[in-house]
């Protein structure tokens, strides 16, 4: 089965049924600079991110794909222009901050505590409890039953949620934190994608877990550098070259080929951009 079977796509044309998208976005950079000495590794980005989409963040290594999930997941703070959440400019110092304002992000190497069963890695801290104190205690069968149909939302149905983590596939891991991130009410995620090679198989996880987190409403940053796979899932396509945006463009812009080649276009995204806008 392809990647593109897997998906929930029933449009003939293998287009997504994408549902309505609010106006406003969720997070926003506003010309965000970010330099390590005098080397700048963003220079004046801008990006959108709105609740029910999905923005594909792609480029290169060393394009600045990592510094822009840095950015917005807290873990480092940028030198010039704006970050805002929700319209409101913010100046994010921690990780522990963008949570609170209902950001999450997925990081590349996936934090699970192996020997733990599933189900605790879903809850991680946050169980359903019953009985008073001093008598309270967690209730097994509301975590067990609560992680099972988190999971299912995202597409892992019949996952044995008793077994140990270590079991699961990297693409299992990744539907696992999707799923964490969407059931407490996440209304920002950033999917950075895995660092392990993964099967056409574990791929299709992972994109269900997007496709499933743009439908409950979620405004999505996936980070990639496979057009292939971006083009099923994304409504926003965003082209880092140098640390710079050099391509912004929509499903409408753009078919999975002319992305594959955007990717090596290296200087010559930007020109291809005002090129496929000023022909609208």
């Amino acid at each position: 089965m392809s990647v593109q079977e897997a998906l929930p796509f029933p449009e003939p044309d293998g287009s997504p049924v994408l549902p309505p998208v609010a106006a406003e976005p969720a997070l926003e950079l506003r010309g965000v600079t970010v330099r390590y000495g005098s080397v700048p590794a963003l220079d004046r980005v801008s990006l959108r991110l709105v609740p029910g989409t999905v923005t594909c963040l792609l480029g290169e290594n060393g394009a600045g794909k990592s510094t822009v999930v840095q950015v917005v997941s807290g873990v480092r703070r940028h030198d010039e222009g704006e970050l805002l959440v929700e319209g409101r400019p913010v100046l994010l110092r921690r990780p522990r901050q963008a949570r609170a304002r209902g950001i999450a992000t997925i990081f590349q190497d996936l934090a699970v505590v192996p020997l733990m069963p599933v189900w605790r890695n879903f809850w991680l801290g946050d169980e359903p409890t019953r009985g008073v104190w001093p008598f309270r205690r967690i209730d097994l069968d509301a975590a067990r039953d609560g992680a099972t149909r988190a999971l299912e939302r995202v597409g892992l149905a019949g996952l044995a949620v008793n077994q140990p983590a270590a079991a699961l596939q990297q693409g299992q891991r990744h539907s696992l934190a999707v799923a964490r991130a969407v059931h407490f009410g996440a209304r920002v995620l950033v999917v950075d994608e895995p660092a392990a090679p993964l099967t056409v198989a574990q791929h299709a996880l992972v994109l269900r877990t997007v496709v499933a987190a743009r439908d409950a409403g979620v405004a999505v940053l996936f980070v990639t550098s496979l057009p292939t796979y971006a083009h099923l899932v994304g409504d926003r396509f965003v082209l880092l070259a140098g640390g710079r945006v050099a391509a912004d463009l929509t499903r409408e812009d753009v078919d999975v080929e002319g992305l594959t080649q955007l990717m090596s276009g290296g200087e010559a995204l930007a020109t291809l951009t005002a090129e496929l806008r000023r022909g609208r």
